[in-house]
């Protein structure tokens, strides 16, 4: 069950950080943190690695950029877990990982491909992203649109991630009214 709210229809925010190709998103809290489901302790390692003042900096709305291959590895949930507590609100990418699109669509998060995001922007520009319609606003006006989501995945977002969709597309109430 998610914890989290669905986001807006847009997010505003800025960028939190710019991941290349094939980042594997075990490093964001460390490999030796990837079995820990403890969110206090995921967010106090959260980006330890590349910037010790990360969660300190990051506010809701925020977002992650990536390249090509975001996510790639074993799809584990606590990496994700931390950047959420940190305040990022999607991640938007030039192409994902299968895995790691799935789980973390699957748990709500917008995964956005937009192709040539990672060399468009730059760490704390303003954004807003439109991520029904795929389109970033960089800080220039410029609009950057990629491949919308399809309307089930649409669907799992809004509903703040699958269980709490087939929950409320299999409540009793919902089903007795259908009938």
């Amino acid at each position: 069950m998610s914890a989290y709210p669905p986001p807006p229809e847009v997010i505003e925010g800025r960028v939190a950080w710019i991941f290349g190709d094939d980042f594997d998103i075990d490093l964001v809290v460390g490999v030796s943190n990837i079995k820990s489901y403890d969110p206090d302790h995921l967010r106090s390692v959260c980006m330890q690695a590349y910037d010790p003042g990360f969660v300190d900096r990051v506010g809701p709305g925020d977002i992650i950029v990536g390249g090509r291959n975001f996510g790639y590895g074993h799809p584990h949930y606590p990496p994700m877990v931390a950047l959420r507590n940190a305040g990022i609100s999607a991640i938007v990418a030039e192409s994902f990982s299968p895995g790691f699109w799935r789980g973390e669509t699957f748990n709500g998060m917008p995964l956005i491909t937009i192709p040539e995001v990672s060399s468009a922007v730059s760490v704390n520009d303003p954004i807003s992203l439109d991520w029904r319609a795929a389109r970033l606003r960089t800080a220039d006006g410029t609009d950057l649109v990629g491949q919308a989501p399809n309307p089930r995945t649409v669907a799992i977002i809004e509903a703040g991630g699958s269980y709490e969709l087939l929950l409320a597309e299999h409540s009793p109430a919902r089903l007795s009214s259908a009938q």
